[in-house]
């Protein structure tokens, strides 16, 4: 798989199974009997970062234009806290990443759940018409649809993450339409702009969002 460090996020790729996600890392258990560790490539889209979740392994740095690589083997299911360790801007401190270790079955009907395509719902059909309307294309992706943006992360199995903010805040409507209104007040000097939406248009959007599982 692959890592690629953002300010202030971090990007997971799985190559080969069309799963692109973000923060909260998925790998499986690996059998102390018959290891199978999780081979991880590092990649920095701006400037140096380094990838630390200290129950797992030690700090690995990434480097803009030096492709590095690492390995887990966790050999307990579970979750397991990290962050960035290598100071990277003003929201350093708050460039967190969480490692789910699952089953193998677990881990299985994860990707299959995150490698389909976002449903439009018609019930938040004008939530979808703003979002796609508004700069939020230029940067998020959404599978299956117009935006496919990568400069912030991809949304199309938003809601199935347990944090938003690069785990600054638990995933809830309630902060999620706070991050869309005034990103700086969940995560100070966050490159997430302010769209300057209506509270209409707010909701509508924050509804719409909500769907994307």
């Amino acid at each position: 798989m692959i890592a690629i460090g953002h300010q202030f996020w971090w990007e997971y790729r799985y190559p080969g199974l069309k799963v692109v996600t973000a923060n909260e890392l998925h790998v499986p258990v690996s059998d102390p009997a018959h290891p199978t560790p999780t081979f991880i490539t590092l990649l920095s889209a701006d400037t140096d970062h380094s990838f630390w979740v200290a129950r797992l392994a030690g700090k690995t740095d990434l480097i803009p234009n030096h492709p590095n690589t690492m390995w887990i083997d966790p050999q307990q299911t579970g979750l397991y806290l990290g962050q960035c360790a290598q100071y990277c801007g003003t929201q350093h401190a708050k460039m967190l990443l969480r490692v789910y270790v699952q089953s193998r079955e677990e881990f299985n009907r994860w990707i299959e759940e995150q490698s389909q395509v976002a449903h439009a719902n018609p019930a938040v059909s004008e939530g979808q018409r703003i979002f796609k309307a508004t700069a939020c294309i230029n940067c998020h992706g959404v599978t299956g649809t117009v935006a496919d943006g990568s400069f912030g992360p991809d949304l199309t199995h938003l809601m199935s993450r347990e944090t938003i903010a690069s785990g600054a805040a638990p995933n809830t409507p309630k902060n999620l339409r706070l991050w869309i209104q005034n990103p700086d007040a969940i995560k100070p000097g966050s490159k997430m702009p302010a769209m300057g939406l209506s509270d209409q248009e707010l909701d509508a959007v924050t509804a719409y969002l909500a769907t994307l599982r």
